[in-house]
């Protein structure tokens, strides 16, 4: 036998392989539509390249989101998230510890004073409407608005997000009560409107919607895909807790340091609430 013939030979036993594989190929594929199917006209539907070619995607695909779902998590950041959160209740925790230890100070009633008279210096009709209606933001607002919120999170069946809502609304609720009760602050005359009869420190307006429209803000933000709109929701989340502090020194019923103070409480019961709710989850995953 020449060299030519074994080589000839050589081809046509590769051929023949190629098709035996190609062959037991094309039969699985035809199990696979025969079990799918359940007719023996499913397999001999089958028995073609483009349906072996669909099935052999549709696997691929399968298999790409199989691996998607089962990646593990990066564990990295929820403990950098942790440890943050940790960090920020540290940090406000001391602040507003500073705070309630001075408010009594002279220097703090100086601060105090000034911040109340440069603010008042600027009041007029319009601006005191304006104050008025970020004021009720806070009171009724804060109450119609997480009703809204939590019948909305309940009709998505975003039943953890609705957790945290109401966790974050009742102890920012006990909170303030606490607080006020400990620290018995007498309120400032107020600029305008009814004087409340409750104490002063710390702004229960400035703590609790801090706590709602920040809680409200992050379990919305963290649903949507779109930068453009995690940013625009954040700055009306802030433009709202900010107005709503400044209002309530603006109408003379809190002292400067007291909204400061219910800021600061917030930050103390929201970050905690943020570092329980990356430890669940690492535990959970």
């Amino acid at each position: 036998m020449t060299g030519a013939e074994i080589a000839e030979g050589e081809v046509a036993d590769r051929a023949a392989a190629d098709g035996i594989v190609a062959d037991a190929m094309v039969a699985a594929a035809a199990d696979i539509m025969a079990d799918t199917v359940g007719t023996a006209e499913g397999a001999e539907r089958c028995n073609s390249d483009s349906c072996f070619a669909r099935i052999a995607g549709g696997r691929s695909q399968s298999i790409l989101l199989a691996e998607l779902e089962t990646a593990p998590e990066r564990t990295a950041i929820f403990e950098t998230a942790t440890l943050l959160s940790l960090a920020a209740a540290v940090l406000s925790l001391s602040l507003f510890a500073w705070i309630a230890e001075t408010f009594s100070n002279p220097h703090t009633q100086a601060f105090d004073l000034s911040i109340r008279v440069s603010i008042h210096q600027h009041a007029s009709a319009g601006v005191t409407r304006v104050m008025i209606a970020f004021s009720r933001l806070g009171e009724p607002g804060v109450a119609i608005g997480a009703t809204l919120a939590l019948s909305l999170l309940l009709l998505l069946r975003w039943y953890r997000a609705a957790l945290w809502m109401v966790v974050s609304l009742v102890g920012a609720a006990l909170l303030n009560a606490s607080l006020k009760f400990a620290f018995h602050r007498p309120r400032p005359l107020a600029f305008f409107g009814p004087q409340p009869d409750s104490f002063s420190f710390p702004s229960g307006h400035a703590l609790v919607c801090a706590c709602f429209y920040g809680m409200l803000a992050g379990l919305v933000a963290d649903r949507i895909p779109s930068v453009y709109w995690r940013i625009l929701i954040w700055a009306l989340s802030l433009v709202v807790i900010a107005g709503v502090g400044l209002s309530r020194i603006y109408l003379g019923v809190h002292y400067p340091s007291d909204v400061i103070a219910g800021y600061l409480a917030a930050a103390v019961w929201i970050s905690i609430l943020i570092a329980l709710d990356r430890l669940w989850l690492r535990r959970r995953d």
